[in-house]
């Protein structure tokens, strides 16, 4: 299949190119810094794309002559507002609009099923988890609803998996995907990656939020808060 990829040179976006090209769809990798993106070995099946997505015109023209879209944007944590999910994702869908295509992969979060954690203590469930989202990460849920909105609303062939704590694996592993909040506190960006690729390229879960758990070598619950919250 063709896929257009937006984020693709974040740490999921990445794994999504690699993934993809290795199974041998051919692949466009949306980025404003295309000489960052390393370039997978094998046959010429990667197109680097310049473009941002809070410009609608780069967006229109790399969307065109695709058969499925797969959004892996993310922003760190902080204070300002958000608007980068909700935004790109409105040009995103317009664009599909326009060119005729239907498929749609996207990424927010798990916390967004608006349910507590299966199986968690009290302190993560009314103390730690609530903090990030109400405090440490309010402005990205913010603006991950208001994508999810819009994705919603689009009409498209849409699916939102919904990751918990992300990590870095080498390998994907046996993960477990559902259309509600599942045990566990992690996801390894490998098997996310996975998943938007096998939701990309087969009829798959359509107008469906899914979380995607890892089960098998996770990390500790401090590591992963040191590395995504505070970048150490």
């Amino acid at each position: 299949m063709r896929l257009v990829v937006f984020g693709a040179n974040g740490p999921t976006g990445r794994q999504v190119v690699k993934q993809a090209t290795a199974e041998g769809h051919t692949v466009t990798a949306v980025t404003r810094h295309p000489d960052d993106l390393p370039r997978p070995p094998g046959p010429p099946r990667l197109r680097v794309a310049k473009a941002d997505v809070l410009d609608p015109a780069a967006v229109e023209s790399v969307v065109a002559g695709h058969d499925a879209v797969i959004s892996a944007l993310g922003v760190p944590y902080g204070r300002a507002p958000v608007t980068v999910y909700s935004s790109g994702i409105g040009h995103i869908t317009r664009a599909m609009t326009r060119h005729g295509l239907r498929r749609l992969v996207c990424v927010t979060s798990t916390v967004l099923f608006d349910v507590p954690a299966p199986g968690e203590g009290f302190f993560l469930r009314r103390v730690l988890e609530p903090f990030f989202v109400r405090v440490v990460g309010r402005t990205v849920y913010d603006d991950m609803r208001r994508m999810e909105d819009i994705v919603r609303a689009s009409g498209h062939d849409w699916t939102v998996l919904r990751p918990a704590g992300l990590f870095d694996s080498g390998r994907v592993s046996a993960y477990r995907l559902a259309p509600a909040r599942l045990p566990g506190r992690f996801t390894s960006r490998a098997d996310l990656a996975h998943a938007l690729v096998r939701e990309a390229v087969t009829e798959g879960h359509v107008r469906a939020f899914l979380d995607v758990r890892t089960t098998q070598g996770t990390p500790r619950m401090l590591d992963v808060i040191r590395k995504e919250a505070f970048g150490r």
